[in-house]
């Protein structure tokens, strides 16, 4: 398999992802409710990115150090992705993130890697940017270059860029994208273990959409469509809007704001969002588009690898400030979103002792874990393997899940297939994704 995506992987195989959060903005986008701080807030820009790299680099050794006791959630598992997010990680220089991809080379075994993705934003993809980004490649057996690269541009509208105050307009949006697929195309191939991969992050771009968004008409949700579909990116994940309290958004649908067109700043109408979805599906699915995941499209072979291990189930370790982890089983834990405290902790070599200041956690109950298979299970287009349950959870809860689910399939809100009659796989059909909340609340112990 090369790397210009996931070809006959095996998403229920065991594969484990390393998550590390780069919590730099520039400023914060209205929508935003994830943790980040202002580039200059703790003084100069590249101080605080060197402070930042090196905690990064001690909390990873502070995590591998414990694999004895399984506490860095990873133990001795092969590596099958590395996702850089944010934040915005290319607030960093590229011999940053070099840095960061080399020290996690020599801690974990990368030699399974197939996926390294990098987030971005399209006003930080400059020439000089993309073509030292392109250069970067770790030594000996570490981590070879990105080999993905995930845009956030949310629309080609340049009001509604406005209204949700990002920092890049649509030409820069395009501009972006289509030097990065010219300069990043390929890295010239990186050694790595007993296979040759060849495609760089120019040849797998994933870009991130936003609707849902008060005001928009369907005919500005129409035309950044239209481009995104344009554009021969490999993936494009869209996402609903959702207004949450404390954000700037939640602000002003609290306070009645109103918009240019004299609408209240508010949650859109139920019929709006289900024009726009059923667009959005339709769209998509011309361009060749597979829908593989509620919010998520891919052409052909290119699936998220890192994000489908989420959904599947995996183990992935977080690191950085307000990273979570999961041990694939049943402990969470994350560590906390001060970003001061956190460089304290692990950026001046302190970071032995201080597990209990840095982290917090929770271990799930079997029926938080069966509701969150039956959810994250249904998000996506294989659906739910009553076999596979079964193994998990046993017989009894299984007949539980099949029978509610029964229910469903003959008011025709989801399908049964499979071979085995008596275990078989639930999954929703396309049309009905929309009604997902309803139906796994439904299914829900």
């Amino acid at each position: 398999m090369g790397l210009g995506g996931v070809g006959g992987f095996d998403y229920l195989c065991k594969m484990s992802g390393l998550y590390i959060h780069i919590p730099l903005c520039a400023s914060k986008c209205n929508y935003c409710n994830f943790y980040s701080v202002g580039r200059n807030s703790n003084g100069d820009r590249k101080d605080l990115s060197a402070h930042l790299v090196a905690a990064l680099k001690g909390e990873m050794d502070e995590r591998r150090g414990r694999s004895a006791d399984s506490s860095d959630f990873l133990a001795n598992a092969p590596l099958t992705s590395i996702y850089i997010g944010g934040g915005t990680p290319t607030l960093l220089e590229p011999a940053g993130l070099k840095d960061i991809l080399e020290h996690a080379g020599k801690l974990w075994n990368c030699a399974g890697l197939k996926e390294i993705t990098l987030e971005a934003n399209p006003e930080d993809l400059t020439d000089e940017y993309v073509v030292t980004l392109a250069g970067v490649e770790a030594k000996g057996e570490s981590v070879p270059t990105f080999n993905r690269l995930s845009i956030g541009i949310q629309s080609f509208d340049d009001g509604l860029l406005k209204l949700m105050n990002r920092r890049h307009d649509a030409k820069r949006a395009r501009e972006a994208v289509r030097m990065t697929q010219k300069i990043g195309g390929s890295t010239g191939g990186v050694e790595h273990g007993a296979k040759r991969h060849t495609a760089g992050f120019g040849a797998n771009i994933s870009i991130d959409l936003i609707w849902g968004i008060p005001g928009m008409t369907m005919a500005q949700w129409e035309r950044t469509l239209d481009e995104a579909a344009g554009l021969g990116v490999q993936h494009i994940s869209a996402y609903h809007l959702t207004i949450e309290p404390g954000t700037v958004f939640g602000k002003w649908a609290a306070g009645d704001r109103q918009l240019r067109n004299d609408a209240i700043f508010a949650p859109i109408p139920e019929a709006e969002t289900e024009r726009q979805y059923e667009l959005l599906c339709r769209k998509l699915s011309d361009a060749g588009f597979e829908h593989y995941e509620i919010s998520n499209f891919a052409k052909p072979g290119y699936r998220a690898i890192h994000n489908s291990g989420y959904w599947s189930g995996e183990a992935y370790l977080g690191i950085g400030p307000s990273a979570h982890s999961f041990d694939g089983k049943k402990r969470r834990e994350w560590v906390t979103a001060d970003l001061e405290k956190y460089i304290t902790a692990f950026g001046e070599n302190t970071g032995s002792g201080r597990m209990g200041e840095i982290y917090d956690g929770e271990t799930l109950t079997d029926r938080e874990l069966r509701n969150e298979r039956i959810m994250t299970g249904l998000r996506r287009v294989e659906g739910i393997d009553m076999g596979d349950f079964e193994k998990q959870f046993g017989k009894g809860k299984t007949d539980e899940l099949i029978e509610k689910a029964e229910r469903f399939v003959v008011k025709g809100l989801l399908v049964q297939e499979g071979k085995n009659k008596s275990l078989p796989t639930f999954r929703l059909p396309e049309e009905k994704f929309l009604l997902s909340d309803y139906i796994i609340g439904g299914l829900f112990e």
